[in-house]
């Protein structure tokens, strides 16, 4: 389970690892994962869980280099 994916928890475990903008930058994309995502991380299927796993890296490398949380991954 990830700790700071619980709606509604105003508790950032990792903020003091990264600051706020960051770790809002994070959030918004996880909020935005296309729900294919998030059901295919929890996959069996090693090949598949590995192809959420880089599409949803994708997507938070797009937005930490851009610094908005827009993308083009769906």
């Amino acid at each position: 389970m990830i700790p700071f994916a619980v709606a509604g928890s105003k508790q950032r475990p990792h903020s003091g690892c990264m600051d706020e903008k960051t770790t809002n930058l994070i959030m918004a994309i996880l909020s935005r994962a296309p729900q294919w995502i998030r059901h295919d991380l929890l996959s069996k299927d090693a090949g598949v869980k590995q192809r959420a796993e880089e599409t949803l890296a994708a997507m938070i490398a797009n937005a930490l280099a851009t610094g908005t949380d827009d993308s083009t991954a769906s």
